[in-house]
């Protein structure tokens, strides 16, 4: 076993080491300025918000770190959807988001590697290894890179709630606008400007887009295949084929609205009774056990004591 432990001193003594030269470099005044695009960016908005309401993020990624980032996506495979759920989560959904993303995952994947290997080194120093062990790193590293999948498709599923419960109240204030006499992109426009919540940031930026030369009906369209949330999707189909076809499209809203209440009524319903059956969990096996326990144990207290 000293080779172990001579092997984990030496990571011990090699990692200090190697640490306080990166600290070191990092008080360097050329390797620990801030960038130019971190220092001019709260003073300037994002052209895709005019408003000035969402924080501008910049994705400051270098090259070689974005490069292993394309490789791991590479081999783990899926960018189509990691870009759906990017572009769910209200994040930059092209190349260089994905490329960010993966590159934050390859970050996730070290840190565990790093992690396990630590774990690794505490236990050949404590005297209890086994062959098993090896296989701590690895195994934490593969955990971090699921642990990023993870928080962004929470972020993804977060956010579609709140724009699936934001659509009702979205569709009627649509609905009146078009019954006071305003047209479809200016009710569109009122409505980005006087919310505030996911769905009417998407609109502003589906105003934009047509302020730039996109036909209405094509951006909704993009839209709804973007965000991929079945209410929403339905109701664009059907303000989409009301602009073709000329109908009324105040009616159409409203009737969209009431669905997407009806919708959303009926999913609560399933999610209480979801919770429901959740709420038996401790029912059944920390309530009806003590009940039984305390029923049963006088009765066998006074067998085993000989009376009655």
């Amino acid at each position: 076993m000293t080779w172990a432990t001579d092997a984990a001193l030496a990571v011990v003594l090699g990692g200090a080491l190697g640490g306080g030269m990166c600290l070191l470099l990092v008080l360097l005044p050329r390797w620990g300025a801030p960038s130019l695009e971190r220092r001019i960016g709260p003073y300037i908005r994002d052209i895709a918000d005019p408003q000035g309401l969402t924080p501008l993020t910049p994705v400051a990624v270098g090259a070689p770190w974005a490069g292993l980032g394309e490789r791991l996506g590479r081999m783990l495979g899926g960018s189509d959807a990691v870009a759906r759920r990017l572009r769910q989560a209200g994040r930059r959904a092209d190349r260089a988001g994905v490329s960010a993303f993966r590159a934050r995952q390859l970050g996730f994947l070290l840190a565990g590697l790093a992690a396990g290997g630590l774990l690794l080194v505490t236990i050949v120093l404590t005297g209890r290894f086994t062959p098993v062990a090896v296989l701590v790193p690895p195994v934490a590293a593969a955990a971090g890179a699921a642990a990023c999948d993870l928080l962004l498709g929470h972020a993804a599923r977060t956010r579609m709630a709140r724009v699936e419960e934001e659509l009702p109240t979205v569709l009627e204030f649509l609905a009146l606008c078009l019954s006071a006499g305003e047209g479809i992109l200016d009710s569109l426009r009122r409505v980005g400007q006087v919310g505030a919540g996911e769905l009417t940031a998407e609109l502003r930026v589906l105003v934009l887009a047509v302020g730039t030369g996109s036909p209405l009906s094509e951006a909704l369209t993009d839209l709804g295949h973007q965000l991929q949330l079945p209410p929403l999707t339905r109701a664009i189909d059907h303000i989409a084929a009301a602009l073709d076809r000329g109908a009324p499209l105040a009616q159409v809203l409203q009737a969209q609205a009431q669905d997407a209440r009806e919708d959303a009524k009926r999913s609560l319903i399933e999610r209480a009774g979801r919770k429901e059956i959740l709420m038996l969990l401790p029912l059944v096996f920390l309530i009806l056990p003590l009940s039984v326990l305390f029923a049963v144990f006088p009765g066998v207290f006074m067998l085993r004591l000989g009376i009655g």
